[in-house]
């Protein structure tokens, strides 16, 4: 793993109080929260950083000169650990899980064992004929796609992910959508994320859901069923942005100051188990890209017979705050 993902490197630039707190754990301790597991219900995976885009938000860095990939024997090991724990959920992610060799043994080894699987994708990638029979699959087994789109901006979005990304993205879900992605009653479930590069926090989901639902089908006949608004989180290449601008303090000031402790019930970590492509348990992709190993330890999910227990600390830093700011992050 890059050392930009180190949490190492956090150190530098994160404030902290006299007791060497981080921010997030300063604005636990004036509202007299504390941060525990609950009973854990989703599986999280990151098959690998490589991915077709560079994206500058990107808090893994993942991009097409990026090794590191989930191998098969890490694949069956996750799904291993899901058949012993049975899920509600599984949320496939990366880089570009559609480019780990192995994707599909692992949709097809996780569907049984669970109602909800989920697949992050960044659209670009599922363009052109040599990805049917993956898309295929994704129908076959009723996967959920979580559909990067940042913004209804062309100039924004090709800025964020690269020249001729919005174009093609449309391109993708106009096919998604002739295939019954996004469409009434078909199952087949599309929701769209948005979280455009810079340093300011993302507007109402309400209000946004609407003007995209709104737009996207006036301008282009695109259907969709949810949208998510999210703010971007200071790691990896997003952070190394911040920091190269001077906006990192101003961005970090501006999530602590939009924390909100009602929103801390129904952050992901607290029913979440995440492993990174290695096969390492982690409490959430972020400190999974942060290095900070759930529990403390590296523990290899191999040897991980059951779940988290309830109850139990997360591994908290700075940039939580970015999943606690304003309606919060999941």
């Amino acid at each position: 793993m890059n050392s930009d993902l180190k949490i190492q490197d956090l150190g530098e630039t994160a404030r902290t109080d006299s007791l060497g707190r981080d921010l997030f754990s300063q604005a636990l301790s004036r509202h007299g929260q504390k941060l525990e597991r609950g009973e854990t219900a989703t599986l999280q995976i990151n098959v690998g950083l490589l991915c077709n885009q560079s994206c500058r938000h990107c808090h893994v860095s993942a991009g097409p000169q990026r090794k590191e990939i989930m191998d098969s024997e890490t694949v069956e090991a996750v799904i291993a650990y899901a058949r012993r724990n049975r899920f509600n959920s599984v949320d496939i992610t990366g880089g570009a899980p559609e480019l780990n060799p192995h994707i599909t043994r692992l949709i097809e080894g996780l569907s049984p064992l669970t109602s909800r699987l989920m697949v992050r994708s960044n659209l670009t990638v599922l363009n052109g004929i040599e990805m049917e029979a993956l898309t295929a699959l994704f129908i076959k087994h009723r996967v959920i796609l979580m559909a990067s789109f940042p913004s209804l901006n062309e100039e924004q979005t090709d800025s964020q992910r690269g020249p001729g990304t919005f174009k093609t993205s449309l391109n993708v879900l106009r096919k998604l959508n002739s295939l019954g992605y996004g469409q009434t009653d078909s199952g087949l479930e599309l929701h769209l994320v948005s979280n455009p590069n810079g340093a300011f926090l993302h507007s109402s989901q309400m209000q946004m859901e609407k003007r995209f639902r709104e737009i996207l089908g006036r301008k282009w006949g695109i259907v969709f069923n949810r949208l998510l608004s999210l703010a971007n989180v200071p790691l990896g290449r997003y952070r190394q942005w911040l920091t190269a601008s001077g906006t990192l303090e101003q961005y970090m000031a501006k999530l602590s100051s939009a924390f909100n402790a009602c929103a801390l019930e129904g952050l992901m970590c607290k029913t979440l188990v995440s492993v990174s492509w290695e096969g390492i348990l982690y409490d959430c992709d972020f400190n999974s890209a942060a290095g900070l190993y759930l529990g403390g330890r590296r523990i290899h999910v191999s040897e991980m017979a059951g779940l988290p227990a309830p109850g139990t600390a997360i591994a908290v830093s700075d940039y939580c705050l970015t999943c606690a700011a304003g309606a919060g992050f999941t």
